[in-house]
């Protein structure tokens, strides 16, 4: 198991110098933010969305689609790569990440006639050439803070990437659901809460999460792509547990207890078909705005699968039992990013 570990991290750190991806007369694009493709998380969640619908259509990698990664973390080499891709041939450019909130406006203002699907950017209203899907992390975040303290965890942490609206939101509803199931059991438990700045492995990752393990931290919850490399090794040194993220990320590591996901791959696929069907432009109901996915479209959750099921006590039939409280409204989960939650029985060592 350490072998394999130590395999994923060196991997995610070849993969971060990665040079972007090049092709010419391509129709669709997908340009990273900051990570890669391959990250077992967000960038791959939402590439393998395009995969999926450009596959249905018989298109071909690399000559009908492909994907871009910018020179480096800014506005301009955002602009200049989604530029690269227009000029290459796209109509349509997937931009997954809160970090194109202003690329997105300057490059869908210079390129009407392109089509830009944005996956959880920030602003309310764009253009009409731009659509946004958006997600209810906190859903997911309180569904796994739940069930990890129902399952008998009572020392946490929550180790969010670069603290962006949509981290902060699973990181907010991880405090939430971890205190509901606390109230509920009478007991009080304990969560170390740290954003890292990164949404790839480094060696402060590391050592802070080798630092929460020594100090008793039992599981973390890791959100914030390649981030989780750092993170699992800590716990296989520490003998810990980790919570993934945005896909079911049980598959990287047996050290994964649960995954809190949003269904960035069905998402993607949908609004591409919607593209698809309208003739290459987004229809009315979507041109424009953020189309919200959430909890009774069963796009946020953890996954239920038996390979998947790594908790020891807590059941499908009890996650199911809360999961449709939170569905019809019964338990509310509040969205609000703007401070942080208010606890009764979890104790929150907040360390930015």
């Amino acid at each position: 198991m350490k072998k394999v570990v130590s395999i994923l991290l060196a991997l995610a750190l070849v993969l971060s110098l990665s040079a972007t991806a090049m092709a010419s007369g391509i129709s669709y694009a997908l340009v990273t933010d900051v990570g890669n493709i391959d990250d077992q998380s967000f960038n791959q969640g939402t590439w393998e969305g395009l995969v999926a619908f450009a596959q249905a259509k018989g298109l071909v990698e690399n000559t009908d689609y492909a994907y871009y990664k910018p020179s480096e973390d800014s506005d301009d080499a955002r602009v200049e790569t989604i530029t690269a891709a227009i000029e290459a041939g796209a109509k349509v450019v997937v931009l997954p990440g809160y970090l194109f909130n202003a690329a997105v406006m300057t490059a869908a203002e210079k390129y009407p006639e392109v089509m830009f699907l944005g996956v959880d950017l920030d602003p309310e209203t764009y253009p009409a050439n731009v659509t946004n899907i958006k997600f209810t992390e906190e859903v997911s975040g309180f569904l796994a803070g739940y069930a990890t303290v129902k399952d008998g965890y009572t020392k946490l942490g929550y180790l969010g990437g670069i603290d962006v609206p949509a981290v902060i939101r699973y990181g907010f509803g991880f405090v939430q659901g971890a205190d509901a199931a606390a109230k509920e059991l009478g007991i009080t438990v304990e969560m170390k809460y740290w954003y890292s700045a990164a949404f790839w492995p480094t060696d402060e990752i590391k050592a802070k999460m080798d630092s929460w393990y020594a100090e008793g931290t039992e599981i973390v919850f890791s959100a914030g792509g390649g981030i989780l490399y750092s993170c699992l090794a800590a716990a296989e040194e520490g003998n810990g547990k980790v919570i993934g993220v945005d896909v079911d990320q049980a598959y990287v590591s047996d050290l994964i207890v649960t995954s809190a996901y949003k269904k960035l791959t069905v998402g993607v696929q949908n609004l591409l078909n919607q593209l698809d069907t309208n003739g290459g432009v987004w229809p009315e109901g979507v041109a424009g705005v953020n189309v919200h996915q959430g909890i009774k479209d069963g796009a946020v959750g953890l996954p239920t699968a038996e390979t998947s099921w790594r908790f020891k006590t807590f059941t499908v039939e009890e996650y199911n039992d809360v999961f449709n409280k939170i569905a019809d409204g019964t338990i509310v989960v509040n969205d609000a990013i703007d401070a942080a939650p208010a606890t009764t029985n979890v104790t929150v060592d907040y360390q930015n």
